[in-house]
């Protein structure tokens, strides 16, 4: 990428040592664990300080007090997954009442458009993400291969007001909708991240649709709790899994048939090119106001692929 030409040539001009700061939506996380290798990546390149701190739950009540430790050590610019669309806008104000540019990567506050003079959340310098809609619609048209083009299905995911989950369901339900008239989309169950959970609502849905083909968990614990709920009601092979996200633990669910295809996120690209769209702002460059990445399928037929496998999150 030009920008990332420009900083690197930035970085050789300049003396002054920047420390980034990057928030994670939680700590614990195989996905924000490959983000900041991605961040550490660029930092190293750099010649940048990457300070990675984080709460261990996806949860605004958690994260707001980072974000306020974060701030209170003035870092020159913070990178943050907002763990709530709405909660997370007056927080994040006062890193940019402080002077400290803000990016958002992963999720976003408001509406995620930055930038434009309206609203009260377009205060960020851009988002860089996946396209979660686009990714959404991918899951749907794996899983309605998966059931053969028919069957009633359902979204495992986590609660509104979660700006990626709440995409990737919006995107799966319109490809279902304009591409696959005889599947069913049943009512989406929200499990609060809580796999146990997850796996205890597939065997109601089950229990009530003794002909339910499939369901789709929109992120890592909801698709793990799926797939053990499938497990549980004795239904591997009958009922279809995909999920969103490869960390190892998914990966072995493919291979052992749990889970039957995974959408991977890139991780680390999205750590990598937020870091370094911070730094170049910090350096006088201009940025886009949204940088997307990209997505690989994973399946039983690909999985030992090493050009997939390099997709594989770490743990």
């Amino acid at each position: 990428m030009p920008l990332t030409v420009a900083a690197a040539s930035v970085a050789k001009a300049q003396d002054k040592k920047f420390t980034i700061a990057l928030i994670p939506g939680l700590t614990t996380d195989a996905f924000y664990i490959t983000m900041n290798k991605g961040a550490q990546a660029a930092a190293d390149a750099l010649g940048v300080e990457l300070v990675f701190q984080g709460a261990p739950d996806f949860n605004p009540v958690t994260q707001v007090p980072v974000l306020d430790a974060v701030i209170a050590r003035a870092p020159s610019a913070i990178l943050i997954a907002p763990t709530d669309t709405t909660q997370l806008i007056e927080p994040l104000r006062k890193a940019h009442d402080a002077g400290i540019p803000v990016i958002t990567v992963d999720t976003f506050i408001g509406t995620g458009m930055y930038q434009t003079g309206a609203g009260d959340a377009d205060f960020p310098l851009a988002y860089i993400a996946s396209d979660n809609i686009l990714g959404g619609k991918m899951a749907a048209r794996a899983l309605a291969a998966a059931i053969g083009g028919a069957g009633k299905v359902y979204v495992s995911n986590v609660k509104p007001g979660i700006s990626t989950t709440d995409q990737r369901e919006a995107g799966f339900k319109t490809a279902m909708a304009e591409e696959f008239p005889n599947v069913v989309v049943l009512e989406t169950q929200f499990n609060d991240n809580d796999a146990n959970k997850a796996a205890s609502q597939l065997q109601g849905v089950f229990a009530r649709e003794a002909d339910l083909k499939g369901v789709f968990g929109a992120n890592l614990f909801s698709a793990l709790g799926a797939g053990n709920g499938v497990q549980q009601a004795g239904q591997t092979g009958n009922i279809k899994v995909v999920a969103f996200d490869a960390p190892g633990s998914i990966v072995d669910n493919i291979k052992t048939g749990l889970v039957d295809v995974a959408i991977a996120q890139h991780p680390a690209e999205i750590g990598y090119f937020g870091l370094v769209s911070a730094f170049a702002h910090l350096t006088g460059n201009s940025i886009p106001v949204s940088i997307g990445t990209g997505f690989t399928i994973m399946d039983a037929s690909n999985i030992d692929d090493p050009e997939v496998a390099k997709y594989i999150y770490s743990e």
